[in-house]
């Protein structure tokens, strides 16, 4: 199944996937999609690189463990979390600051942040899936 077309095409196809997987996450808030499902698009992106190039490929393209993307994606999503604490509301409120960038009044919250944890987490726990099946026929 791996041929030329397919080595052809995934680069930019998988180019493609993640930028659009970085649309859905960051209008999740606002509209249908977010971390989840962000990530899985992007997982599946990886997935279709691997496909084409093998698993080597895809392990140098993400440069970290996938299980270390995983836990990165859990820690922000608990600090998240624990922010609305030291603020003195229930944990997991969402809070926002409104910081000034070139004149510019940008909102940020922690539910943006917690959406990008759970991006990360989805990322790293289906990719790590994806690359060990994957994997497996090398052998």
């Amino acid at each position: 199944m791996n041929t030329v077309i397919l080595r052809t095409v995934a680069p930019p196809i998988t180019a493609l996937m993640l930028v659009f997987s970085v649309f859905v996450l960051l209008r999740g808030h606002n509209e249908p999609g977010g971390g989840f499902i962000g990530g899985l698009i992007a997982a599946s992106a990886l997935a279709i690189y691997g496909i084409a190039h093998g698993v080597a490929a895809v392990r140098l393209a993400i440069r970290f463990h996938p299980m270390a993307i995983a836990g990165f994606g859990l820690l922000l999503a608990t600090l998240s979390g624990f922010v609305s604490i030291f603020a003195g509301v229930p944990f997991m409120t969402g809070l926002w600051i409104y910081p000034s960038l070139f004149g510019v009044e940008v909102p940020l919250a922690t539910v943006i942040s917690f959406d990008i944890g759970v991006y990360f987490v989805v990322v790293g726990a289906i990719a790590g899936i994806a690359l060990t099946l994957e994997g497996r026929e090398e052998d």
